[in-house]
């Protein structure tokens, strides 16, 4: 019987209990032994199928050699860093979902984890259920790796698709996302486009080798975004997608979220509702896409437990999970050429002063126009004499 332990019991955390018993004869035929939930860490005990399980005790877990795997969904920096420590110190695998820790102290954690001779995994930290991480560094090894994007917020993608398909304003479409549990109370981490910030942090992490700082990438998020910026760009042939992207550089990299236009016969424009994607580029394969749920208890729980059979199965653990701490090399995201869709007070004359030759898109007391392939650097210098109503990137 192969024991493991899981830290705290909310949505991923009762997912990944679920799993363990629910599909308890397919893990047992892949691992050779039954899996067993030993001990669950949580803050307050309450009543339910998993109470005789609980602890508020972490040294119940630290100290028991018989619990092999920790699986980590307490979320945040503060107590899960700690414990998360102390469970690979003492030499036990960890396995996680929880981005924020894996964005800013997965480099430190997975060193720890290699002089403990342990694995630290993290699929379900960008993907949820979409398995990403394992392909990027296993499938497509063979690759240089020069670009990755994609959805990776179910939420905004909800609130986008809700926004062209009925019309809904912004404020409406969050309320709603809201009453049917795709949002939370306080939903800025997933509006202002920190959630996608950190995923697309790991990603670039794992694609290119060296730290990328969370504090050195721009989040740009969709609470700005207005309905009819939408509606213009879906009567041209675009759609609104708030997008993570990671892209080698000839000195470096970069890394940044912010909503982009995207042609409707791009794959990923079709992408709707809760759904992710996540878009590979290797210099072999060229563009990879992964697509499936971003999130949800089950899909990210699945996603949990496949690392966990994988700790368990890794002889001894997993090498090429990692990457180096150098933080130098990081490129602003303003380095980057590409289109760029605009929407001003003004005329087309004021565009084409400022731009040159553009794509009109419409032009009615307001201007939208597309740019020709520029630097962000550059756009901050001919716009300026605009009055700027949008500005968003156009996926090449």
């Amino acid at each position: 019987m192969i024991q493991i332990a899981i830290m705290g019991l909310g949505t991923v955390g009762t997912g990944v209990a679920r799993v363990v018993a629910e599909n308890s004869r397919q893990i047992e035929r892949k691992l050779g032994e039954p899996l067993q939930v030993k001990t669950i860490l949580v803050r307050h005990f309450k009543d339910g199928p998993y109470r005789q399980l609980m602890t508020d005790d972490f040294k119940k877990i630290e100290e028991d050699d018989s619990i092999r795997v920790v699986v980590e969904t307490i979320g945040g920096v503060g107590a899960a860093y700690e414990y998360t420590k102390r469970a690979l110190m003492a030499g036990k695998h960890v396995v996680t979902a929880n981005k924020q820790l894996v964005a800013e102290k997965g480099c430190e954690l997975l060193a720890l984890a290699k002089k403990k001779n342990v694995n630290y995994l993290f699929e379900a930290s960008v993907g949820g259920g979409i398995p990403v991480l394992h392909p990027l560094t296993q499938c497509m090894a063979a690759n240089r790796i020069d670009e990755v994007y994609g959805i990776l917020n179910g939420t905004t993608n909800y609130i986008l698709t809700r926004m062209v398909r009925t019309g809904a304003f912004f404020a409406d479409a969050l309320r709603e996302a809201q009453a049917k549990g795709y949002a939370e109370a306080d939903p800025t981490a997933d509006i202002e486009g920190i959630d996608a910030g950190r995923k697309i942090c790991i990603l670039a992490d794992l694609a290119f080798g060296h730290q990328v700082d969370p504090d050195k990438v721009p989040m740009e998020g969709i609470s700005k975004l207005s309905l009819r910026d939408v509606k213009l760009a879906e009567r041209a042939g675009y759609r609104i997608k708030l997008l993570g992207r990671a892209v080698r550089l000839p000195g470096g990299r970069t890394a940044y979220v912010a909503p982009h236009l995207i042609p409707e016969d791009n794959p990923i424009a079709g992408v709707e509702d809760v759904f992710n994607a996540v878009v590979i580029r290797g210099n072999a394969t060229g563009d990879v896409m992964f697509y499936g749920k971003g999130a949800g208890e089950m899909p990210t729980a699945s996603a949990c437990v496949a690392d966990v059979m994988e700790a368990l199965q890794a002889s001894p653990r997993r090498e090429e999970i990692g990457w180096s701490p150098d933080t130098d090399g990081f490129e602003d995201p303003a380095e980057l050429h590409t289109r760029y869709y605009f929407r001003i007070e003004g005329s087309l004359a004021d565009a084409a002063m400022s731009f040159g030759q553009v794509e009109v898109l419409s032009e009615d007391g307001e201007t939208a126009f597309l740019t020709d392939r520029i630097s962000g650097l550059e756009v901050q210098q001919q716009a300026k004499n605009l009055k700027i109503l949008a500005c968003m990137r156009v996926l090449p």
